[in-house]
């Protein structure tokens, strides 16, 4: 075991990477897997049937839910809520909840909810405050309620307008995956 769990977490899995750290008052599952290299803040509750992959941060006051797939490098901002019953009823449960994927290197920002099965694109960034009802492209960033595009991210972490043009007037164009700056 080359990982950390405080004190006053209830951890029930086993199935977790190496130097992840899991602080205090947080719940996991028995059947919850996570990836090494996590950083899993105080009061978060993660359930059954997730998958969190390596190099994640998932910060105070995220509840991930069965059906929940977090990949490599994402994270999550505080107080962000996944759902994953499109029509929950007390004491009735779906013969299966609905999937949601946050793909590689997506951020989340805080206070979001994302709405069950639909998938965040990889490096796509969700802005504070957003609800999301529909799939996100891979980088693209998305802010509202409903959340709407609003343009577009390099995997760098620069933001590009609408016109795929950052703060200082650059242009840039989309080509195999990634963004390059136009000469």
């Amino acid at each position: 075991m080359n990982y950390k769990i405080h004190n006053l977490a209830d951890v029930q899995t086993d199935n977790i990477g190496n130097s992840t750290m899991i602080w205090q008052f947080c719940v996991v599952l028995k059947n919850a897997k996570i990836g090494s290299n996590c950083n899993i803040n105080c009061n978060v509750f993660i359930e059954n049937d997730v998958i969190i992959g390596n190099n994640v941060t998932i910060k105070p006051g995220v509840q991930v839910w069965d059906g929940v797939t977090l990949e490599d490098n994402v994270f999550i901002g505080p107080n962000v809520t996944f759902t994953n019953d499109l029509i929950p009823r007390s004491k009735q449960y779906p013969l299966e909840f609905s999937k949601t994927l946050v793909m590689k290197g997506a951020s989340i920002g805080a206070n979001s909810t994302i709405i069950a099965g639909n998938t965040i694109g990889k490096n796509a960034l969700i802005g504070a405050g957003s609800v999301v009802t529909k799939d996100i492209p891979a980088h693209t960033v998305w802010f509202g309620n409903p959340a709407k595009h609003t343009g577009y991210i390099t995997s760098e972490g620069k933001i590009l307008d609408l016109n795929m043009t950052d703060k200082e007037g650059n242009t840039y164009q989309f080509l195999d995956d990634e963004f390059l700056k136009n000469d």
